[in-house]
């Protein structure tokens, strides 16, 4: 074996990294690994030229921006130094296949990769001991990886959070102390939790003016009432699908869902830990509902837009497919049909045909002579409108808490504005500065947070549901349902029925509490229930490839 050697004088970058803030405390910190690089360049005449610092980086792939940089310079010509030098070859990278293609990279630009506390030579003998040490280093940092995960799933077992940023809404508090370790878990954040259960308000029953919403609406709704995120900034599309997909607010948080590339994990993987709930498990599956309602992967437009009245609506109840429009005699008939016997035949399903102009009649005069009765909505939406009850109240003590949050807060800046005026506190002090900053922010999120909850109980109080409303709605909705010549309201219908099964001697009419709630105040002050999600194509303003009928 030859000894390493090293060129008086040659020009050296430092390359420093470790993988998580508690390795930079427990470990070979940064200012270590840079006191033990600059001495050692020293000891050996090397000029210090550079210095790359990696903080909470993994070895394990060359996503590294600083490593990148490190890269670009020391391929480029001529290259600005003619060593790198590491603590350890795991500073550089723990995948052993990486190591050896990024040294030889270095290599071909005459730059060396030089370790101080693993010297190496270039013969064959000292190469192959580089190499097994980097399948060492591999295999420990895998290892090291498993057994983490190992814990950090058994902490979620037992209730206990992570240590990741939690989801808008809570806060992380300790929980318990076990020896030197802190547990920690979620508990409800009352300034934001406000703000989720607003967004899906949104998107099950609108704000009262508007019907259900969808996301980009909620975006747009909460910016112009200057509802900022938890981190001070606005609300894009995918912050708010994310708040209405969620499990986590329905009391059930899922960790070791997803891997490192994002990708979904077998559900074995994944353990649920409880938290306190911000929605119930009702209004989470109808918002889920909704949302799948307004894909367009999944429903056609001309489901939502088509003229056929139950279209997207109809289902046959023997095996829970669609039913479609088929025709006979050159049109002069239509009939509403299995889809399966239609694609697979009889053996798929024996199926049912129906014709439309029957049912579509059957259907209409049941939600008027059975639904829209003032007794009978009244008994249907009692339960509703009993948690919508609950729903006022919670939000009422809600505001008193907001309220006495910004009193108590603003005490506290007076009780400081006084010492610093009897010359007890220092005004230029920096921590002063900061807490009052700190208390202005608490308080005047309190106030905004009591502002909008109040204006949101306000509209709610405007809207409460009264028995008059329910006998003007019945009536109001059997008239518009048909309209004159035959036919009928489509959208009407649909807001009072979401699916319609039909099998052998019956007809099953199913729907949501929830909609018919918010198709009766809608309809108070509307002709229309805004209920109903709609879909309508517009023409380019401009001419352009997409050509616009002529005039």
């Amino acid at each position: 074996m030859t000894a390493p050697q090293t060129i008086t004088g040659a020009r050296a970058a430092l390359y420093l990294r470790v993988s998580t803030a508690r390795q930079a405390e427990h470990d070979v910190s940064i200012p270590d690994q840079r006191r033990q690089g600059e001495g050692w360049c020293a000891a050996r005449g090397l000029k210090v030229v550079d210095t790359y610092v990696e903080s909470g980086a993994s070895a394990t792939n060359d996503r590294r921006p600083e490593f990148q940089r490190l890269i670009e310079a020391g391929t480029s010509k001529p290259a600005p130094f003619d060593l790198v030098v590491v603590h350890s070859f795991s500073r550089f990278f723990r995948d052993h296949f990486e190591l050896e293609f990024y040294i030889r990279k270095l290599a071909k630009n005459g730059v060396k990769l030089v370790s101080i506390t693993q010297e190496m030579g270039d013969d064959p003998m000292h190469v192959m001991m580089r190499q097994i040490m980097a399948l060492f280093d591999e295999y420990q940092s895998k290892e090291t990886a498993k057994h983490v995960l190992r814990a950090m799933r058994e902490n979620a077992r037992q209730g206990f959070w992570n240590g990741s940023l939690p989801p808008i809404g809570y806060r992380v508090v300790a929980a318990e102390q076990r020896g030197a370790k802190v547990k920690k878990r979620l508990e409800i954040d009352p300034f934001h939790a406000e703000t989720v259960r607003t967004i899906f308000r949104l998107a099950l029953e609108g704000d009262g003016v508007s019907g259900s919403m969808g996301v980009k609406a909620i975006a747009a709704w909460l910016n112009e009432r200057s509802i900022l995120t938890r981190d001070g900034g606005r609300w894009g599309l995918g912050a708010v699908h994310q708040i209405l997909t969620r499990t986590t607010y329905t009391g059930r948080h899922e960790f070791n869902r997803r891997g490192k590339d994002r990708k979904l994990k077998p559900k074995s993987e994944a353990v649920v830990v409880d938290v306190p709930p911000i929605i119930d498990q009702e209004t989470y599956e109808a918002v889920q509902a909704r949302l799948q309602a307004r894909n367009p992967k999944k429903v056609p437009p001309r489901v939502i837009s088509g003229p056929t009245l139950l279209t997207g609506l109809i289902h046959c109840a023997k095996c829970g497919g669609a039913m479609t429009i088929r025709t006979g005699k050159g049109g002069q008939y239509r009939y509403y049909a299995c889809s399966t016997k239609a694609r697979q035949g009889a053996t798929a399903c024996a199926g049912m045909t129906v014709p439309m102009e029957k049912l579509d009649d059957l259907v209409a005069k049941h939600l008027e002579d059975r639904l829209l009765q003032p007794d009978r909505l009244e008994a249907i939406l009692s339960a509703v409108l009993d948690r919508r009850q609950e729903q006022t109240s919670r939000k009422r003590a809600h505001v008193a808490d907001l309220n006495k949050r910004a009193t108590e807060t603003d005490l506290r800046l007076k009780r400081l504005f006084d010492a610093i005026e009897n010359g007890i506190a220092d005004v230029n002090d920096p921590d002063l500065k900061e807490r009052i900053a700190t208390l202005k922010a608490t308080r005047d999120q309190a106030k905004a947070d009591a502002e909008r909850v109040t204006a949101s109980l306000g509209a709610a109080g405007q809207r409460a549901v009264a028995p008059d409303m329910l006998a003007k709605f019945a009536t109001a909705v059997r008239q518009r349902v048909r309209i004159e010549g035959g036919g009928y309201r489509r959208d009407h219908v649909r807001a009072l029925a979401q699916r319609v099964e039909v099998d052998v001697g019956e007809v099953r009419i199913l729907g949501s509490k929830s909609n018919l709630l918010q198709a009766l105040i809608a309809g108070a002050t509307e002709t229309k229930p805004a209920a109903v999600p709609s879909f309508v194509p517009k023409w380019c303003a401009q001419q352009d490839s997409n050509l616009w009928p002529s005039d």
